[in-house]
Order: structure tokens, then sequence, then C-alpha cells
């Protein structure tokens, strides 16, 4: 199997309505992908419909891009990003609704007073934006507001009004609630259970303000493009008005369907007129249809309301598929019972009949995963001839999920040809091609653990479990072993991980940097006293700083995309950098000005040797006044007392302090630049087994040296004092006192 190189992206400037449920993607890389297809017009299929962001992506580089889309919610948010109203229409769709008449004031009035608070400073009645609760109390503790008239701004105590106005709002709430659950399901439908326990996640006060809304929506009098867009400010208020919003924002992303222990009530009408700027600015208009009318070769959307395998047989018949992009969707319980819930109330309970499984299931396990994914992977390899590529980007990709998904493909015939891996913050990157099923084979232990040991010696440092994982799914992926045909997808995702684990725990030669006892916490690497030494000896993190510092000499300066752009192709695969290393390597090394990143003056080549030279002259200074005898060796300077070695000492320009440590001595003294001591750092933290030999030898900065120099009286105590004084982590200069 080939290592593709990770495809570099940018972070959208703002992710867009309802972006905690939807995989955080950068945008560029489905583009970067096709340009290498070359075939614009040509037809791709988006099997998930999950990322409305990759669609709009791959139409805009000029391709046409069927997509079936079986949510409601996710298919408006496509459509809608498509083909955004106007800002005037979002503008004019508000100003419509807060005028809208509650008894005798304005309904924008009414709905901002049940935020109304009074500033802990001043006195004066404000709006709260967010009011903070813990879990099963019927009142809030605390609210969040900025005062207008005094500046005053942060969280405060509730005041009796503000419990008093909570519990006010609450003695109505039978009948809201009722109003909402009518939206979803009829009376005796038996679905109405499921809708209650859903609805429990809104408080009084949000469900007032939503129902009220939702109610007047129907009837106000107004265009279909400004109902479109007041429709996408409401869908961004039901999501705001939860109480999935943990305080502090420990679960951005929430997954599971359950309350936090802490969380926040936001202000509705404000999170309204927030959508505004959420849903403007969102990108060029694109041509979109429903299935099965006609879009422009020129590229656009085909969105097919329903599943894939109701599709298959007519794509097969009407429409040649030349790539498969999409965004694999993973278990979220949380998105797809709100997203039914949604649909009921902004379109009626029609909307939500072919996605009530949604609100049924409680449960969403791996195997179960595994299962929905090899049902979507096979429809699609049935319409597909052999050969088609697809590329699939698994956002989150914890182990579990990355097993889940390449059993799945491999079950449903598809050849794995690529996984490039980051992160687990970073989406995965994987291609395939369509091909035949073929049997089932098997794999041993010893075949795991070979791929495993590989994948480590090609890194040269120890690895996070994801990266040690991905090694062995390659393996047994290889060996079209990671189901039999005998085995429920749950059972093979179980004997999968055993495997894994039995590779691991029984194989001597891996270390295991973990207080715990569960493999996938904490890192592994090799022990290289039972393993023959790696075939590559420097670490991946030193040999990306010597990428990264040789681009910036050759480029003078550039901005990060373009690092990312040299750097991933020498690291394909699952070698693939870490952006916290790369930024690490550039803040080392580089000033950013603007976009731009520059190597600083003193860490060019030539300034860099005359540093080094400095340093090497000062510390043959320093040992005769020491009375040591210096002799000097390529990078490495010792000083001997009665021919007897007493320091050793390696001087560097870079932190590749592993290539010191290969032939170092209980006498070596590591010397680096202070530039370099931040990168140091960021390598031992991420490098236990660099960390724990790092323990032995002082590392000292340049600083120190030059400031030793400087003492009038320098003596051996002084100077073995301060050598180990000089911790990596520090910044700023060391403090010399005697």
């Amino acid at each position: 199997m080939q290592h593709l190189p990770y495809i570099p992206g940018l972070k959208p400037a703002d992710p867009g309505p309802l972006s905690r449920f939807l995989p955080a993607l950068e945008d560029g890389v489905i583009s970067a992908w096709l340009s290498q297809l070359d075939r614009p017009s040509a037809w791709l299929l988006d099997p998930f419909g999950f990322s409305p962001r990759l669609v709009l992506e791959g139409a805009r580089s000029g391709y046409r891009v069927l997509v079936t889309a079986n949510n409601p919610v996710t298919r408006f948010l496509l459509e809608t990003f498509a083909n955004p109203p106007p800002e005037s229409e979002f503008i004019a769709a508000l100003a419509d609704l807060g005028a809208l008449k509650k008894g005798d004031e304005r309904l924008e009035n009414h709905l901002q007073s049940l935020y109304f608070t009074t500033c802990e400073n001043c006195q004066q009645q404000i709006q709260a934006h967010t009011f903070l609760w813990r879990k099963g109390e019927d009142a809030p503790y605390a609210r969040i507001y900025d005062c207008k008239h005094c500046d005053d701004t942060g969280e405060r105590i509730v005041t009796e009004e503000d419990i008093e106005r909570t519990k006010k709002i609450a003695e109505t709430d039978v009948l809201h609630r009722s109003r909402a659950f009518e939206r979803v399901v009829s009376l005796n439908d038996e679905d109405r259970i499921f809708v209650e326990e859903a609805v429990i996640h809104y408080l009084p006060r949000p469900l007032y303000v939503l129902t009220t809304i939702i109610n007047r929506l129907n009837g106000m009098n107004i265009s279909a493009e400004r109902k479109r867009a007041l429709t996408a400010l409401i869908l961004v208020a039901c999501d705001a008005g939860n109480t999935l919003w943990a305080h502090p924002a420990e679960r951005p992303r929430p997954k599971q369907f359950s309350t936090p222990n802490y969380f926040r009530e936001h202000n509705v009408w404000m999170m309204l007129e927030r959508g505004l700027s959420l849903w403007t600015g969102t990108g060029s208009t694109v041509p979109y249809e429903a299935w099965p009318k006609k879009i422009p070769e020129s590229g656009g959307i085909c969105i097919y309301e329903g599943r894939l395998k109701d599709l298959a047989d007519e794509v097969k018949r009407e429409i040649p598929i030349a790539a498969v992009i999409g965004s694999v969707p993973r278990p979220n319980q949380a998105f797809w019972t709100l997203s039914a819930l949604w649909a009921g109330w902004l379109w009626g309970q029609e909307a939500v009949e072919p996605y009530k499984n949604a609100l049924r299931r409680r449960r969403y396990d791996w195997g179960w995963n595994a299962t929905a994914l090899h049902g979507t992977f096979n429809h699609l390899n049935k319409l597909l001839v052999d050969g088609v590529p697809m590329f699939g980007l698994i956002a989150e990709p914890e182990p579990a999920f990355m097993t889940s998904v390449l059993t799945a493909a491999q079950t449903a015939g598809f050849k794995l040809e690529s996984v490039a891996l980051q992160t687990e913050d970073d989406p995965a990157q994987v291609t395939w091609k369509s091909a035949q099923k073929t049997k089932a084979g098997n794999v041993d232990v010893e075949t795991v653990r070979k791929a495993m040991r590989e994948h480590l010696s090609a890194r040269g440092e120890p690895a996070e479990y994801l990266h040690i994982h991905c090694a062995g799914l390659i393996a047994c992926e290889t060996a079209n072993a990671l189901k039999q045909p005998e085995h429920e997808f749950d059972e093979a995702l179980r004997k999968t991980q055993s495997l894994f684990e039995s590779a691991l725990k029984a194989g001597r030669e891996f270390v295991h940097y973990s207080t715990g006892e569960n493999v996938e916490t904490g890192m592994w690497g090799l022990d290289t006293g039972i393993t023959r030494p790696p075939t590559q000896s420097e670490s991946l993190s030193d040999r990306v700083e010597a990428a990264i510092v040789t681009f910036l000499q050759k480029q003078n300066e550039a901005v990060y995309l373009e690092i990312e752009t040299d750097l991933y192709p020498r690291f394909p695969g699952l070698l693939t950098p870490s952006k916290g290393l790369i930024y690490a390597v550039l803040n080392s090394y580089a000033n950013k000005d603007g976009a731009r990143w520059k190597l600083r003056e003193e860490d060019h080549a030539l300034a860099r040797r005359a540093d080094m030279k400095n340093i090497f002259e000062s510390l043959e200074t320093m040992g005769k006044r020491l009375n040591y005898q210096s002799q000097i060796n390529d990078v490495e300077l010792t000083w001997k007392e009665n021919n007897t070695t007493v320091k050793k000492f390696h001087v560097l320009a870079s932190a590749m302090v592993k290539r010191a440590l290969e032939n170092a001595d209980e006498q070596t003294v590591i010397i680096i630049p202070g530039g370099r001591a931040a990168l140091v750092a960021y390598k031992q933290e991420h490098d236990p087994s660099l960390k724990e030999r790092l323990k032995k030898h002082p590392v000292v900065k340049y600083r120190l040296l030059r400031s030793l120099l400087e003492i009038q009286i320098l003596s051996r105590e002084i100077f073995e004092k301060q050598i180990s004084s000089d911790p990596v982590e520090a910044s700023t200069r060391q403090m010399m006192m005697f």
C-alpha cells in the first residue's frame, strides 16, 4: 500500500451554523484532491451528506456533485449555503419578526424582557446574554452580562428578581411544552415518549421563546425568500436554546444527548441576532436541484432526499460516477435526535417521518456504526465500476472509529489505498478504490506486531496509540482480515482490538509510557535494548525541524500553507507531523510578519556558524580560567585535567538533541541557542524516552555561557551550579546570583 501525503487546508474564518455538530474540516482539502483527479464537470458522489462545506467545495471546483441527504437539517444547511438569501433579507426577516405584536408590545421587546437583569454595578436594567445553571436545579445560579451603561462585564451571582422571573416563566411551561411535542408527533403517536425525552433538554424560558417564534413563523405574510432566511435564523436559535452547552466549554462537540452538570442558558433573541453573522458571507452561489432534475456541466449540486440504497440502481443507469468524496459520519446521538426535533418544529410532522429512527434509538455503539457504514459502502460499491477512487475524511479519528470505518469499507469490497493521519484532533484522510469483494483472510499476532514495530522504527521516537493502532489496521486490511464472514461487526471489532492488545503486551520490544494499564493511554515506543537499532536513527521531530529550516533557508519567507505543502510529501501517511510540532519549529527559528514566516537573521546558516564558533571560543577561554585543557572535535569540545575527561560540550545550532545523546556519556553537556529552548521542551514533552534521557545531561543555553564568561571570579563550583540550573523551559534570561 502506498502512503500518500496529507493534504493541507485552511481553517474556515467562521465555522458557521451548527458547527459544533458538523465535522471540523479545513477548506481547500477536497479541491486539492480533485485537482489530482483533473476531471472537471465529471460527476462526484457524496453518499453520506454529512458535511455541506465539503459538497460545496466540490461543486465550486467545477464538478457535479450528487449527494444523499437523509437528515432534513443537513439538507437545509446545504441548500441554504448553496444559495443563501441576501443579507438584506436576513435583516428584514428579523425586523419583521420583531415587529409582530405580543399583546400591546412588540414581540422583540417582550422576548428581550424575559432576560432582563440588574447590573450589579450601576443598578440599571439590562439584558443578560447568558444564565448559568446546575443540572437538576429549578433556577440559575449566575448570569453573564455586558452593561452598556457602566461597562461592567462578566459573571455575577443571580438576584432574587432573576430567580422569580425564571420561576414565573416555568408556571406556563406545560402548555408550551405540549405545543413543542405536537409539532413533531401527533398526540397518540407511539413515538411521543421519545419526543418528550428530547424536549426535556430545553428549559422553560428558551422553550417558550422558541415555540412563540415558531408559532408565528407560519402565519407571517412574507415572501418565500424571507421566510427561508428567518427559518435559517430560527435554526440557530433552536441549537442555542438547549442545555447541551457545558460551562465551561469542556465538551464543545457534544455527542451524547445528556445535560452537563454545569451548563449555559443563552439569550435566545440575542442568538437570533448572532445568526445574521453566521449565515451571511457564506461564499458564492452554487446551482442546486433536487434529484432527478439536471444541473449544469459547469458544476453544481444534485440533492437526493433519501438513502443511498434507494438511489443506487438509478445512479448506475443514469450517472457515470468519476469519484466519491465524503466525510464519514460518526455516531452522534445528540445531533441526530435534535435534528428530528428541529425538523418537526420548523417543517412539521411530515419532515420528521423519514428520520424518526433518530428519535427512537438511544444507543449508538461502534458495532452499530460499522454495520450502518457497511450498508452504505455496500450499496456504494454496487453502483460503481471497479477502480473508482474514493476520498474519505474521518473527523475525530479515535481508534475505534478508524476500526469501524476500515472494517465496513473492506467487507463491502473497497480496497484501501492510503491512510494519512496527523493527530486525533485532525481529520484522517483515507483513500480507497472500488473493487470486487475478495475472500476474507487471516492475520496472526506477529504480523500485527511487525507492522507496529516498523512504524515506530520509521518514526524514530514514541507515538500515540492512535498511530500504532492504524499501523495494525493497515496490516489487517492488507491481509483482508478485519472481519470473518461468520462474525457480526461488534464481534469483529472486539477481536481486532484484542489482537492489537496482545501484539503490544506480549511483545517485549514495546515500551508503554503510561501510568494506566489501558493500551490506548499514553505513548508507545521501542525498547532499544531488545529491538535492533531502527533503520531511521533520527527522530521524526528532528527530521521535521531540519526540513522546515531548510525550506525557510531557500525561500526566505513563506505562509504556513506553503510550509505544509512542502513538508507533508516528505513525511507521508502515518508520519504526518502535527501542527503543534510545525508551529514549535517555526516559533523557534522564524518571525511572523502578517501571514508570512521569515527566518530570523541570527538563524541563517552563516550567522549560526559564527555563533557556534564564538561559543567554542568562550568554552575554551572558560576552560583556561578553570585550569582545564580544551580539545575541539567537530561539534564537541572536551575539557581535560591530567589527560582525564572532565566535561564534554556538544554544541548545537538546532534543537536536535537526540543527535547529541547518541554518543553522550556522563560528562556530556548539551549547548543550544536560547531560541531552541522552547522547542527542546516541546520535544521532550512529546517524547517520554527523550525526556528521561535528558535528565542525565544538562542542557545549557548560549546566553548562560556568555554570562558565565563575564564573571570576574569564576570557580568550578559556580560553573557546576549554574549549568545545572538552566532548564530548557525557561524563556527569560537566567538570573545570576552569587
